[in-house]
């Protein structure tokens, strides 16, 4: 579904990615871990060419992104939606009007078609009573909510989650983790998450990597990522008190 071949990227003189070889399965959520300025957030813009390699190859499907024209890229990025971490909601719109914007903006539905697609969405994350709120209206788990709601509303393949359960208590971060397993049954796309919670990685994940010198050390399953022996894999578990027993043992 998404393959990187030896992929490089540096800012200056950091090597921020090197050499990586990567590849994402259909149908999978693929959790990226890892410290601060290792690169996480970095190899998730590359899948959507926000950012271009130095060198490598990055494959979504058939379709080698960093060499499309930009003609190309509108028909690739269509294939994919993307939760921002902060939500990314404009203030002046409502829940609803937010939500409805890929669609009047991309499509050529009818008002009517839009009012459909949109309620679906927004029963799907839980929030059709806040359909008519502002964003300063609700609260942060909501926010997060209504921008998944968007990221789904064109009926993407490939969901991207920028540090999804950020800023949230652990109530609701475990909230914000059922939806993005709900949208992997419900809906079978493939998820890609950048996080720092290694409670909500193991919660959801299929696959964990973690990167850390501008490569991934461990790529596992979560009962095999929290065996590790890697010492940067085991030094990231322990600060965040993470056992080798625990409910993503079962």
């Amino acid at each position: 579904m998404i393959r990187f071949e030896k992929v490089c990227k540096a800012f200056g003189a950091q090597q921020v990615l090197d050499r990586v070889d990567l590849t994402i399965h259909k149908g999978e959520t693929f959790v990226i871990v890892g410290s601060s300025g290792m690169g996480k957030s970095v190899t998730l813009k590359h899948m959507i060419r926000l950012l271009t390699p130095d060198s490598g190859r990055i494959f979504v499907g058939d379709d080698c992104i960093n060499e499309a024209s930009d003609k190309e890229m509108p028909r690739i990025r269509d294939r994919f939606g993307v939760l921002f971490q902060n939500g990314a909601l404009l203030a002046w719109l409502s829940v609803f009007e937010n939500v409805a914007l890929p669609l009047r903006e991309r499509t050529a539905m009818t008002e009517e078609e839009i009012e459909v697609r949109v309620a679906e969405c927004l029963d799907l994350v839980e929030l059709a009573s806040a359909a008519t709120k502002f964003p300063d209206e609700i609260s942060g788990g909501m926010r997060k909510r209504a921008g998944l709601a968007r990221a789904i509303v064109m009926k993407p393949e490939i969901i991207l989650y920028d540090e999804p359960t950020s800023g949230l208590d652990p109530v609701i971060s475990r909230s914000i983790d059922r939806l993005i397993d709900d949208m992997r049954v419900k809906l079978g796309v493939t998820s890609v998450v950048v996080t720092h919670d290694m409670h909500s990685a193991l919660g959801i994940a299929t696959r964990i990597a973690m990167i850390a010198g501008g490569r991934f050390v461990e790529i596992a399953s979560p009962p095999d990522f929290i065996r590790s022996e890697h010492p940067d894999v085991k030094e990231f578990l322990e600060a965040q008190y993470i056992t080798r027993r625990g409910g993503w043992e079962a």
